[in-house]
């Protein structure tokens, strides 16, 4: 029999991605701002090291992945140096610690020997400095995966530069990355799906047999129960193929005396992908305990999620046990039956009880792979412990460079970005002074100019504040399933792409982090959690949630760097990312 491959609707990509650079000041020493490679004063620079010679902008152009340094007045004033060390001359100083006063020449911190290049990490802490004011307008968390390096320069390079440059706005805001501390160490061939850490464990599969997915045990009597509709929902960890639908077997009966319909569906669907009706005088085969009628047959793909529906069409009810009253047979670990108290409800179109009236035979697909990937799983895994490795070393060179990360303390997979923004709002909350925070992600198109102006013209401030694009749907499937909330539609939620908080709602989130229940994104994490303080709510649909441009938009996401770079060039060139008018 030909089969044919259930439809998965694909996994939607999710939106993910600044430094204050103060202006030059002169003035008395004053207290010391601690850095990496030692110690500066606000104001004269301290110590000096030795460094290799050679044009700063030439070995600023061996990285071509960093963002490059603007051509303003202090890089374009600083010349070689013979030892690369601190002469600026009498009485010329630097303000805190790297808006750099270049009229006399070279400036380095002393202990910085660490550093191979000074003329370039000169570029980089001036470009992207260590000091922070004491009070900010705006503090930007970007959400940021660890390894989206590219994305993160990209944001350097455009608008957080465009923030550093600006003559009024660089001293108002704080722009930090959230990134999980930690990265998975299961690889992700190994995870039963891209979007968590969760070991796909299977063990010892059964292979080239059918399996029976459900049994009753030999002293399970199976006398009729109340009840006339029955459901169980499971998710296919590797793909099966199901040959037969059935329903349990009634001691009762001679022969077969009932009227059930049994239907299989896949989540979000509310057409069955297939039927089996048993009758008197078409009741299928029995095995066991059960009754059993082959059905066309489908290849069940990994992440295909599912629910099995029987139906009596008698005025009794069905041979139904409780799931914990049946033996589930999950082939070594292929399938798992997906109950209420973990979490997943049957879907909003479904009716009955949770439980089972009978069962299916399935068969494992393309069982030689699967054990050539469980033979191989030891070596990847080492391949990726290794990897981790030097992810871990490269983060710490990218945040003792820029000064712009937050690691908090969270194992980095998307199911756990909720916690990253929660462990950030703490963060926040313990080490700043502010009046309203922006989340964004690291693919997104954010305008901080144009959110500056909208929050003066709008009067968008004040307490108990929420600004953004408001949304309800729920996602079964995918990328953004939710597996913890039952009802069909969430609490207004703003899409992830750029929101606004007043700092009383960071408080109060950071304050109760530890009570705060986590859902399948952060975006619909934050309304279900909202909804608990009811918070003023500024529907504005300049905060766009698809990836799409509009002129005065103020954020827009799921943009790759390339695409990021490009819409920034146009607004430099035209003052809109979107088109250049004609002239």
């Amino acid at each position: 029999m030909r089969m044919r491959r259930a439809h998965v609707p694909p996994a939607q990509v999710a939106p993910r991605g600044l430094g204050v650079r103060p202006a030059v000041r002169r003035g008395p020493a004053k207290r010391r701002q601690r850095w990496p490679g030692g110690s500066v004063t606000q104001g004269r620079v301290q110590g000096s090291a030795e460094m290799p010679t050679g044009d700063p902008r030439a070995l600023a152009s061996e990285k071509r992945e960093e963002p490059q340094p603007p051509a303003d007045r202090a890089t374009r004033s600083l010349p070689p140096s013979p030892a690369c060390g601190v002469s600026l001359g009498q009485g010329s100083e630097l303000s805190a610690p790297w808006a750099l006063s270049v009229e006399g020449g070279w400036a380095l911190p002393s202990g910085s020997s660490r550093f191979g290049k000074c003329p370039f990490v000169v570029y980089q802490l001036a470009l992207f400095p260590r000091w922070e004011s004491s009070h900010y307008d705006v503090v930007v968390g970007v959400l940021s995966a660890r390894n989206n390096r590219e994305l993160r320069n990209v944001i350097r390079s455009t608008w957080l530069k465009h923030l550093i440059q600006h003559p009024t706005l660089s001293r108002r805001v704080l722009v930090k990355f959230i990134i999980g501390a930690r990265g998975c160490d299961v690889p992700v061939e190994d995870r039963e799906d891209p979007y968590s850490c969760r070991l796909l464990n299977i063990t010892n599969p059964v292979l080239n047999q059918e399996i029976e997915a459900f049994g009753l045990s030999e002293d399970t009597s199976s006398g009729l129960s109340e009840d006339r509709v029955v459901s169980v929902s499971f998710r296919v960890l590797y793909p099966i193929v199901i040959t037969s639908l059935g329903v349990f077997h009634d001691a009762s009966d001679v022969g077969f005396q009932r009227n059930i319909t049994v239907k299989l569906y896949q989540a979000e669907q509310e057409e069955a992908l297939f039927v089996a009706r048993f009758s008197p005088p078409s009741c299928g085969v029995q095995v066991n305990k059960l009754w059993y009628k082959p059905v066309e047959q489908f290849i069940l793909p990994e992440s295909f999620e599912g629910t099995i529906v029987w139906e009596s069409q008698d005025l009794q009810g069905l041979v139904s046990r409780n799931l914990h009253k049946v033996t589930v047979n999950d082939g070594g670990g292929v399938l798992r039956v997906i109950t209420a108290g973990e979490g997943s409800l049957p879907h909003e179109f479904m009716e009955g009880v949770e439980g089972v009236a009978g069962g299916f035979i399935y068969t494992i697909q393309e069982g030689d792979a699967l054990l050539r990937s469980l033979r191989s799983r030891p070596g990847r895994l080492a391949d990726h412990t290794r990897s981790l490795r030097m992810e871990d070393a490269s983060l710490e060179e990218e945040s003792g460079v820029y000064g712009d990360i937050v690691f908090v303390d969270v194992v980095d997979t998307y199911r756990n970005v909720p916690a990253k923004l929660l462990n950030f709002y703490k963060w926040t909350v313990e080490t700043t002074s502010f009046d309203l925070l922006l989340k964004t992600d690291d693919d997104c198109y954010i305008d901080l100019e144009a959110v500056f102006n909208r929050i003066a013209h709008k009067n968008l401030d004040g307490p108990n504040f929420w600004w953004g694009k408001l949304n309800w749907a729920v996602d079964r499937t995918g990328k953004w399933q939710e597996l913890e909330y039952p009802s069909p539609a969430y609490p207004a939620f703003a899409c992830g792409s750029g929101y606004v908080v007043s700092k009383d709602i960071v408080h109060w989130l950071a304050s109760n982090a530890g009570r705060l229940k986590t859902y399948q994104g952060e975006d619909v994490s934050m309304g279900i959690w909202m909804a608990a303080i009811g918070p003023r709510r500024y529907q504005d649909g300049l905060w766009l949630c698809e990836k799409t441009c509009a002129s005065g938009m103020l954020s827009s996401p799921q943009y790759s760097a390339r695409e990021l770079t490009a819409l920034w060039d146009l607004k430099e060139l035209c003052g809109d990312p979107c088109q250049c008018a004609a002239r």
